[in-house]
């Protein structure tokens, strides 16, 4: 979709990407308010920094809209509007000077730096972006010096080396510009996986930006380095060809190919005349071994076919009961001993309990004659 088409969605949707930077992140607004607002147009928005210019790009699509937490934009910026902007943004650079000349008397910002001074679009607010690589630094008495030198209210805003590359531009190890100056809206994570899926060499100076980090165009082909790996042999496999039977020793996603040595000659092989011979030979002793129920009804272990056979030493097997180890026959007779011994016990209280039931009995009339 081209920004020409993005005006043809207007009719379907009021919602509107504003960018507040040349290249930098698009923010959802309605304009449900101010039809006329088209693409390319300034307007007044509302953000938690306070109220700012940014440049209408084009609608979204009804599908991405995000109606809900859409805030409504102020209105149209006016010509007065544009001309302050420029204005203010003519100051910036000497807003800058200014500022490393106060940290250059101060002290104790070393490793600090300074990259951009920005006003907003009617100077009402001032912002230092600059970067460091210390957990924390104190800017209070710096910021208070430049709200009485600049006379406007200032804020310090700390940014990532990525960012601060991106506002500085100029050209990359590639020799053209930057990416993230010239058309990335947001950074990828990357890390060095990706550089090794390439096959690029982990020099620092190689695979490191401008900015200290890992390149940004190292994900640009990863996806397709990682699916056309798949379909290769990897290094050291030995494979079959039309020039012999060699081993591998380079792989080329990109091209599809891999380099063979054979009989120490090399020779780049496509994909489509690549044999794996190391499959062919595992199938081939499969196939030789035979089935393991050969003779025997039921399905094939390899589950191609069902075999026809007698099936009755099948049957009986599984009719007969499993035969228990001589272990669990004696860990189950031990109980019946036990108890059989308890049994015999107490059938041998019980009978002399019972003999002296009797005796008591007997003697009762006894005492009962005596005392008639």
């Amino acid at each position: 979709m081209t920004v020409q088409d993005l005006p043809n969605l207007a009719a379907e949707s009021n919602i509107i990407g504003v960018r507040f930077t040349k290249v930098g992140k698009l923010f959802h607004y309605d304009c449900s308010d101010f039809p006329e607002v088209q693409p390319s147009d300034y307007v007044l928005v509302n953000t938690p920094r306070g109220r700012k210019m940014g440049q209408v790009i084009g609608y979204v699509p009804a599908e991405q809209a995000d109606k809900i937490s859409a805030k409504s934009i102020i209105g149209p910026a006016t010509p007065r509007d544009l001309m302050m902007k420029k204005l203010w943004e003519a100051k910036e650079v000497e807003a800058l000077i200014d500022c490393r000349e106060m940290v250059s008397t101060f002290g104790g910002f070393d490793g600090v730096k300074f990259v951009k001074a920005s006003y907003n679009y009617d100077g009402s607010v001032l912002t230092y972006l600059y970067t460091t690589e210390e957990d924390h630094v104190n800017t209070g008495r710096l910021r208070r010096k430049l709200e009485q030198h600049r006379n406007t209210r200032v804020e310090m805003r700390r940014i990532g080396a990525r960012d601060a590359a991106k506002l500085l531009g100029e050209y990359g190890a590639c020799g053209g510009p930057r990416c993230c100056s010239t058309h990335l809206t947001e950074f990828s994570p990357i890390s060095i996986k990706m550089a090794k899926a390439q096959g690029i060499s982990l020099n620092p100076s190689e695979i490191t930006g401008m900015c200290g980090r890992l390149r940004c165009c190292l994900v640009y082909e990863y996806e397709q380095y990682v699916e056309a790996t798949k379909q290769l042999p990897r290094n050291n496999k030995i494979i079959g060809t039309p020039h012999g039977e060699g081993r591998v020793i380079d792989v080329n996603p990109l091209k599809g190919t891999v380099t063979v040595i054979v009989e120490e000659s090399r020779h780049e092989v496509p994909k489509d005349q690549i044999i794996p011979l190391e499959e062919l030979r595992a199938l081939q002793e499969k196939a030789a071994a035979g089935c393991a129920k050969e003779g025997q009804a039921g399905p094939c272990e390899c589950g191609a076919r069902v075999r026809s056979g007698d099936n009755s030493n099948q049957e009986t097997k599984a009719e007969a009961p499993p035969e228990r180890p001589q272990d669990d026959q004696a860990q189950q007779d031990r109980p019946r001993r036990r108890g059989s011994g308890r049994s015999r016990g107490g059938s041998g209280r019980d009978s002399k309990g019972g003999g002296s039931n009797r005796r008591r009995r007997r003697r009762k009339p006894s005492s009962n004659n005596k005392q008639s």
